[in-house]
């Protein structure tokens, strides 16, 4: 979206009454020329020639090599999102963490998530990839689930981010992916558990993450094709159902690795 200089039309015929008002009144032209994008109003003269004309064109030429802005309208729809996902990773966090604290407190407690052998939080708080940075994940959690929901808000409240928040912003969920997807093969694979708490951080990890690199891509914050961007614009609208899609998948490599069902009917 080109910025706009835009005249209204009562001022064309504001100074065409004045001019008639004139003592000593000439005939004018009201003549139109596009101008950055916008309209600029001016007569015969002045639009043919002169230090208008000469200012005009250069001011234009320095618009016109502007880095385009964003060409997406507000995404209210996936700040909604941003703020109700954030708000359940944020609460699975915080109840991993309590959980960890109060294993800590007393290790022959049981976790009010352990709800069988395969279904626990316990075996995957205490195992080393519960804690791969020196401290439990669900600190990360604590902090991280913060941003989805301060962006979400500052959306709807009308505010517009630089291109280099967003690029920051989308590595953060990157990360965030590509960090469930690994612990999602550790606790099927390594652990052989199912911790309650860190599948709803899954659930909502791998839709907003999904989410927020379609918008980056179809609103041109990250540099793309045309084509590219048509195709992500058409692509957030199949969000949910490759969400299931995801959802599917994790669920019949569980069931084939685990056999879930069998352990719990």
């Amino acid at each position: 979206m080109r910025r706009e200089l835009v005249l209204p039309r009562a001022f064309v015929a504001l100074k065409s009454s004045v001019m008639r008002l004139s003592a000593r009144p000439r005939r004018i032209g009201v003549h139109y020329r596009t101008f950055g994008g916008g309209l600029l109003v001016c007569d015969a003269q002045e639009c043919r020639g002169g230090p208008l004309a000469a200012s005009v064109q250069s001011f234009d030429a320095i618009i016109r090599g502007m880095p385009q802005s964003q060409t997406h309208t507000r995404p209210t729809a996936m700040a909604v999102w941003l703020v109700i996902a954030g708000a359940i990773g944020w609460w699975a966090a915080f109840s991993l963490t309590m959980e960890r604290l109060h294993l800590l407190a007393d290790p022959d407690a049981i976790a009010s998530c352990d709800i069988s052998p395969l279904v626990q939080c316990t075996k995957n708080l205490d195992s080393w990839q519960g804690s791969v940075f020196g401290f439990p994940n669900p600190i990360l959690g604590l902090t991280g689930w913060v941003a989805p929901i301060v962006v979400g808000v500052a959306i709807l409240a009308g505010a517009r981010f630089a291109r280099w928040f967003w690029w920051l912003f989308e590595l953060g969920m990157t990360f965030a992916f590509v960090f469930v997807i690994w612990l999602i093969g550790q606790s099927i694979f390594v652990l052989g558990t199912l911790c309650p708490w860190c599948m709803v951080t899954w659930a909502v990890t791998i839709p907003t993450y999904y989410v927020v690199t379609i918008h980056i891509l179809r609103s041109g914050i990250l540099p793309a094709p045309a084509g590219i961007r048509r195709g992500a614009e058409k692509l957030m609208g199949w969000v949910p159902l490759l969400t299931v899609v995801s959802y599917a998948i994790i669920a019949v490599i569980a069931q084939l690795r685990l056999d879930v069902l069998g352990r719990v009917f």
